[in-house]
């Protein structure tokens, strides 16, 4: 279970590659709202924060790779240069 736990926690670690990438690529994030960005990101924050007294580590590793992901469409959504 521990093993699909881990699976789990890095797959959706990464679903917000394509996105972040994309950004980055064209350096602004104009089609994502700031709705889905302020509730995806304190959902993270939150969630995090609950978790890792837990020593939950496929979960904190979950929750700190999306606050990365969430960082960088978050600057290219002030500061796009395009």
């Amino acid at each position: 279970m521990q093993t699909l736990g881990w699976i789990g926690s890095i797959m959706l670690a990464i679903c917000g590659l394509p996105q972040a990438y994309k950004s980055y690529k064209d350096k602004h994030s104009d089609g994502i709202s700031w709705g889905f960005l302020f509730l995806w990101g304190f959902g993270e924050l939150f969630t995090l924060a609950y978790i890792v007294p837990k020593f939950d580590y496929p979960l904190i590793l979950n929750y700190s790779i999306n606050l990365i992901f969430i960082g960088i469409i978050v600057k290219y959504k002030f500061s796009p240069k395009g």
